[in-house]
Parts: C-alpha cells; sequence; structure tokens
C-alpha cells in the first residue's frame, strides 16, 4: 500500500495541482493510528480515504519507480568516475561506461505495471 504523502500528490495531480508542499498545503499526523491529514490549505476539495484509496495502485507504481530510480543512482557512482568513463573510452574506443550504464538499467528495470 502506498504512502498517503504519495496518494495525495495523485490526488492533486488529478485536479490540475501539481506540486504539494507538506509543510503548509496539507499537514500529515499520525498518531499511531496510521496517518492521516490534519489539515487541508489547497483550493481544492479536501478527498476522502474512499477517494485516496483509489489512487493506491498509481501512487504504489510511483513509489516503485522511485525506489528502482534510487536503486540505479547508487548503482551509476560518483558522477565524477562516469565522466572518467566517458574519456578513458573516447580515448580508447572502448564502450565501459556504456556497458556499466546498461547492467544497472537491465539489473533494476523500471517496472511499469
Amino acid at each position: 500500500m502506498a504512502q498517503l504523502s504519495t496518494k495525495i500528490r495523485k490526488y492533486c495531480e488529478s485536479k490540475g495541482v501539481t506540486e504539494v508542499d507538506f509543510l503548509s498545503d496539507v499537514l500529515l499526523q499520525d498518531d499511531g493510528q496510521g496517518a492521516y491529514i490534519k489539515e487541508w490549505n489547497l483550493d481544492i476539495a479536501k478527498p476522502t480515504t474512499t477517494k485516496l484509496n483509489s489512487f493506491d495502485s498509481a501512487a504504489d507504481l510511483e513509489e516503485r519507480q522511485n525506489q528502482v530510480r534510487a536503486t540505479r543512482k547508487q548503482a551509476y557512482g560518483d558522477i565524477g568516475e562516469q565522466l572518467d568513463m566517458q574519456y578513458k573510452d573516447s580515448l580508447n574506443g572502448t564502450t565501459t561506461w556504456k556497458d556499466h550504464v546498461q547492467a544497472i538499467k537491465d539489473a533494476n528495470p523500471i517496472p511499469t505495471e
């Protein structure tokens, strides 16, 4: 199940709101019984739990995609090292950097559903 904040972002996107600030627009709270909307300061209707749950699948997919992106980013390594690989490839006619990136992409495919 997706996090409440992700479901709220998806709901807002469906209403044309592309930015949500969780420090001023929407305040969430968790008193030990699960997160809930404590304060809603957007010019669109505050969603019901049922409405937010209808975005669970899309929000879950987004969270899984973001996790893969984070895994890839870590696996790619330091940008300086990547640039060095590219430089050496240009000198040597090799494809070390491209092979490195492709291996990471192959090992960590971004989910589409």
